[in-house]
């Protein structure tokens, strides 16, 4: 099998973008842009991707760790510099090499593909991509033989008049036959601005009576690199659209695609509907038959089937099936509701499990809690689980109703099948089947539990 190893150049400093964080790490829909890259050379590869790193440098090997092996282009001398750095590590090696920008998120894994299958077919040393446009936006214009073949890349900047009419441009996506680059990039001339540039190449190929092979790309939204906070702009909208997109495909209900944000990585199970001002951040993952939103907030949350979350705020929660909540809820870091747990409005549950058939009414903060099955929290329930140091836990058993303003002070533990009266300052622990009031709260009688 052939050895196709991509090189991923992502060494510009972007000053454009006007920004303390090296330009690869500027996020798109959730993750960095350099990952999009990385992602789609990957799909068509068979060796661990090669990136070309310079500005930043140290910053973007933390963030991409062991999915890609790294060279450093020291000094900005061009790409043909760029990827004669990656010969360190590939220069013996047969096969193909795939060189790919750092900064075109959208360049989809099944172009790629297309790329690297044509140069399979091509008995010439390198295969690129191009796209038809109206707006060259800067691109070169590629220029054909009768035969087809590509004759030359001509920069916008070189083009005489009838070269800028041409509307096929040249997108920056290569794959050459690796024996023959590494002995081509060392015989690119030094250009007037004292850079090496891979357009090169093909001149290089085009003397030697070498065919150059091109493969025209069907979306030219795929083509859109990041130069400036514009571009990013420009990328994160069309990225939106696409992942939306998706998921419609796959059966999602988003009532209004243009005010839904989905992440890269979020999960969505079929026949869940999406309300207008919905955000979907990090490993979220939603079941089947939702009712999300509108005006809902959701981050690296597990929901299961049939749930329902109406105007709220969830982080790092999970809710089980047929989940109620809303509105104007909130789940923080640990919150994790049960099958058929209803939350009602202005409620906040962190570090707390509320099992199966708990209903907490509105107005309520739970946290550090463990509630049994079926109980009952009243509204204006406040676990007070911080003393100041440190936090402390509330254990309320099934079958619990806990009165309204109940103040419940941690460490405590209520009984199953246990109750308050409204207003209740429990400070010390409730045996099973009790009834307690007051302020303090003290016992009044013993209660028989409804079976």
């Amino acid at each position: 099998m052939t050895t196709i190893t991509p090189v991923i150049l992502a060494a510009g400093q972007g000053t454009r973008m006007k920004s303390k964080l090296p330009k690869m790490l500027h996020k798109i829909c959730g993750q960095p842009m350099v990952f999009y890259a990385l992602d789609a050379a990957r799909a068509a590869s068979t060796d661990t991707p090669v990136m070309v790193v310079g500005h930043g440098a140290e910053a973007v090997r933390a963030a991409v760790g062991e999915a890609a092996r790294f060279v450093v282009q020291e000094e900005q001398l061009g790409t043909g510099h760029a990827v004669m750095q990656a010969e360190s590590l590939l220069g013996g090696q047969d096969g193909l090499v795939l060189v790919t920008y750092g900064d075109m998120p959208l360049l989809r894994a099944e172009t790629v593909q297309r790329l690297v299958e044509a140069q399979q077919a091509n008995p010439g040393p390198l295969t690129l991509l191009t796209v038809i446009a109206e707006d060259p936006r800067g691109f070169g214009r590629i220029v054909r033989n009768a035969d087809g073949t590509v004759k030359a890349i001509v920069e916008e900047a070189q083009a005489d008049t009838s070269q800028l009419a041409i509307k096929e441009l040249n997108v920056g996506a290569y794959c050459f036959r690796s024996e023959w680059l590494w002995t081509a990039l060392k015989r690119i001339p030094l250009s007037p601005k004292g850079e090496y540039y891979l357009t090169d190449t093909v001149a290089l190929a085009v003397e030697e009576n070498l065919p150059v092979q091109a493969i025209v790309m069907d979306d030219m939204v795929e083509t859109i690199g990041v130069n400036s906070r514009v571009h990013l702009a420009e990328a994160e909208a069309a990225m939106r659209k696409r992942i939306n997109t998706a998921h419609m495909l796959n059966g999602v209900t988003i009532i209004q695609p243009e005010t839904t944000y989905i992440e890269a990585g979020v999960r969505i199970g079929a026949d869940t509907v999406l309300w207008p001002n919905t955000y979907l951040h990090g490993k979220t993952s939603i079941g089947e038959d939702c009712t999300i939103g509108p005006n809902t907030i959701i981050r690296n949350t597990k929901i299961g089937d049939r749930c329902k979350v109406l105007m709220a705020d969830l982080e790092s929660a999970v809710l089980e099936n047929d989940v109620d909540m809303g509105p104007f809820a909130r789940l923080r870091k640990g919150a994790h509701l049960g099958n058929h747990v209803h939350m009602g409005n202005f409620g906040e549950v962190k570090d707390s499990h509320l099992a199966e058939g708990v209903k907490m009414g509105h107005f309520s903060y739970i946290g550090n809690a463990e509630i049994g099955a079926n109980t009952n929290i009243g509204a204006g329930t406040i676990t007070c689980n911080y003393d100041g140091a440190k936090k402390h836990p509330t254990t309320i058993g099934e079958d619990v109703f806990i009165g309204s303003d109940t103040m419940l002070v941690a460490p405590l533990t209520i009984g199953a099948g246990a109750r308050t009266g409204a207003g209740a300052v429990v400070t010390k622990n409730v045996p099973e089947d009790t009834l307690v009031v007051g302020m303090p709260a003290r016992a009044i009688r013993k209660l028989e539990r409804k079976k």
